[in-house]
């Protein structure tokens, strides 16, 4: 999943972003309210971090501008202020979460896993399409009750069109929610999809032509 980070203070988003790495997100960090202002209306996030602190602008008007807009995608606000009224004044806003600093990375992924699975309608940390499980604490995936080896991007890839099973999703969507800002080469969808049809069944993802990419159910 594709997560943005919104934090000032360099050393803690480095730390976040090397964390969250680890267990498989992709995280774009801005460091301001003005570079966060529009970014996320053309970019496609699974979820938003939020620092209210901002330098050049509060954190909590650029939550209240992203949804009068109209943006909907799950929002953890963090912030050194502990105040409980700040806290409801942020969640009556529309933040999905609010996580006080310090914190244990640890529980900001679980946040962020939890909010997400909430967006898509999911009540666990597992999600199955058909024959095809994932686990997505341990990222350990099965199809047809056999575990498969996946790499980061394979395993990223195939977690975005699992959760739109059935939905198209274009190759520019798939780009951005797999390679976030990283550089991602002409060809690279193509390949990671023909290495996990090979590793499952060419049934499992369908291409659209044209359009984009689906996952169907497959037994």
């Amino acid at each position: 999943m594709r997560i943005l980070l919104v934090e000032d203070n360099d050393l803690l988003a480095q730390g976040i972003c090397l964390s969250l790495g680890k267990v498989g997100m992709q995280i774009d960090h801005l460091s301001s309210y003005q570079q966060a202002l529009n970014s996320v209306h053309n970019e496609a996030f699974s979820a938003i971090v939020l620092d209210l602190g901002l330098p050049d602008g509060s954190g909590k008007n650029l939550l209240k501008h992203w949804r009068k807009q109209g943006l909907s995608t799950p929002t953890i606000v963090l912030t050194a202020n502990t105040d409980f009224d700040t806290k409801l004044a942020c969640l009556d806003m529309g933040a999905d979460d609010y996580l006080s600093k310090p914190f244990d990375v640890r529980e900001l992924a679980a946040r962020i896993r939890a909010i997400v699975r909430r967006h898509h309608g999911q009540n666990n940390n597992s999600l199955s399409v058909g024959a095809l499980h994932m686990n997505l604490n341990t990222r350990e995936v099965q199809f047809r009750e056999r575990a498969i080896a996946l790499s980061r991007r394979e395993y990223q890839l195939l977690h975005e069109l699992a959760q739109s099973a059935g939905r198209v999703l274009t190759r520019h969507q798939l780009e951005q929610l797999t390679y976030g800002w990283d550089e991602v080469g002409s060809n690279s969808i193509e390949v990671h999809i023909h290495h996990l049809r090979k590793k499952t069944t060419n049934e499992l993802i369908k291409t659209v032509r044209g359009i984009g990419y689906t996952l169907v159910e497959t037994e």
